[in-house]
């Protein structure tokens, strides 16, 4: 199967994450950010992550991907129990604070969907409509990184105990991720230690890297 994807998009790196955890094969396509033809020709719309199945039919969504990809290879993975705790934090990070703190510096990194001039103008209008200019969203990056801090602190307390082979994983490992994973990029921040440790483990058990070596 092949999972169409940008390397930054935390949708995506939930598709990625249920192959690497299930350790199943797979051919990663990462498109430019400015390619609207190629999801277009597949789903009808500019979207990512897509699978192409076998069959070559496609299937966007992240979480049909991941619960496919989980039903389709068995035994299914992702048996443990959610916590709304943790779900409530999820939904706390994944806010405009958090945006406007990691999508400025995406374009920084050398990733593969911002190989040409044209994915990076594409990406950068279309974000600056909704977060405002990414310079003024860099200046802010001491109080962004004060409101995330807050709620890094609380979430560490959740995490205690989750490093674990013999612990049962869930749909709030696939969600929780990516979201620090994309804040990892942020160097200001400083990740308490069981919210370091759970990023580490999980990108070693999923196979998709960190952005502590590149981070901004």
């Amino acid at each position: 199967m092949k999972l169409y994807v940008y390397d930054h998009c935390p949708y995506c790196v939930r598709a990625r994450m249920i192959f690497g955890l299930k350790k199943v094969s797979y051919e990663l396509k990462i498109i430019l950010n400015d390619d609207e033809k190629t999801p277009i020709s597949m789903v009808g719309k500019k979207v990512v992550p897509i699978l192409e199945k076998d069959d070559g039919s496609y299937m966007p969504e992240s979480m049909d991907i991941v619960h496919y990809v989980d039903d389709f290879y068995p035994p299914k993975l992702l048996t443990g129990k959610s916590s709304a705790e943790i779900m409530e934090l999820v939904e706390l990070l994944d806010d405009n604070a958090f945006r406007q703190l990691v999508t400025p510096r995406f374009i920084s990194l050398g990733l593969p969907e911002f190989a040409t001039a044209g994915a990076i103008s594409y990406f950068t209008e279309k974000k600056q409509q909704s977060l405002g200019k990414f310079a003024d969203c860099l200046a802010k990056t001491a109080t962004l990184c004060d409101e995330i801090q807050t709620i890094l602190v609380k979430l560490d307390a959740k995490l205690v105990g989750m490093v674990s082979d013999q612990r049962e994983l869930s749909t709030d490992d696939i969600q929780l991720f990516p979201l620090l994973r994309n804040l990892s990029i942020v160097k200001e921040l400083k990740f308490p230690e069981n919210v370091k440790r759970y990023m580490q483990w999980m990108s070693q058990k999923s196979g998709v890297d960190l952005y502590f070596d590149r981070s901004i």
